[in-house]
Parts: C-alpha cells; sequence; structure tokens
C-alpha cells in the first residue's frame, strides 16, 4: 500500500534522519484527506508537525482544493491549524470506502476533522445543503 500512495507524501529530513511525514490523498477535484501525519517523538514541539500541516495545505490550495479531512488522535493539533471536529456521519462515503479494510472499523477510537480552504465553498454548500451536494462523493448520513 506504500508504494501504491508514496506520491502523496511529504517528507521532513535533516541532513541524517527522516524526522516526519504527512500525506495527502485526493479524493476527486473538491477534497483531500490528510494522512499518515507522524513527527519523531524526541522531536515532538519542534514544529516539525505544524511545518509539514503547512506543507500539505499548501499543495492542497496549489491544486484549488476546497476541503481537507482527517482521521486523528491528536484532535487539539489538527484544532491549531482550523480544524473542526465533526461526527464522521458529515464526511464522504470516501470514509467508508477506506474504513472497511480496517480491523477497527466496527470500534474506530479516531476522531474526525475538517477544515474549509474556501470559506465560500462552505456557505453555498450549507446555502444548498445536503454535503453530497458540493461534493463529487455520496455522504452517509446519521438517524
Amino acid at each position: 500500500e506504500l508504494a501504491e500512495n508514496i506520491r502523496d507524501f511529504t517528507v521532513a529530513v535533516s541532513a541524517d534522519a527522516v524526522q516526519g511525514c504527512a500525506a495527502l490523498h485526493f479524493y476527486g477535484p473538491a477534497m483531500a484527506e490528510v494522512r499518515s501525519l507522524a513527527v519523531d517523538p524526541s522531536l515532538k514541539g519542534a514544529g516539525i508537525g505544524k511545518m509539514l500541516m503547512e506543507a500539505v495545505e499548501a499543495e492542497a490550495r496549489e491544486f484549488d482544493l476546497e476541503l481537507l479531512f482527517a482521521f486523528t488522535y491528536v484532535p487539539g493539533f489538527f484544532a491549531r491549524s482550523g480544524y473542526r471536529q465533526v461526527d464522521r456521519s458529515e464526511l464522504p462515503l470516501k470514509a467508508w470506502k477506506d474504513c472497511l479494510r480496517c480491523p477497527k472499523f466496527q470500534a474506530c477510537d479516531e476522531i474526525a476533522v475538517l477544515k474549509w480552504l474556501k470559506p465560500e465553498a462552505e456557505r453555498a454548500l450549507r446555502a444548498s445543503d445536503p454535503l453530497d451536494a458540493a461534493l463529487p462523493l455520496p455522504v452517509i448520513r446519521g438517524n
């Protein structure tokens, strides 16, 4: 799977070591998932995670994406970058496509977060509702 998705990755390196990585995985022309954001634990607090987040967000803007989302165990980190916590039912069906292969699918403990890169796209979406009206993928809604 790594070889299949290697193009998605941004890697932070020093002269002699990998410091961290993050991936931007595209789901159609409007959105992408921030995946696999990780930093060497000995470098926590050095700003590497923030640098990686800024790099993947810059790439997303280069591709004119409207929306980024992630599943995380560290929602506070994402909140500092402008992401808000959402119920996973607010996310497109994509989440379920990849999640179906996960052994934790029935008891997922990751937290869904979302960030609109284009506020006007969010406003248009809220005016038109439902979520899938603005995104090129179907959405699963909870009760």
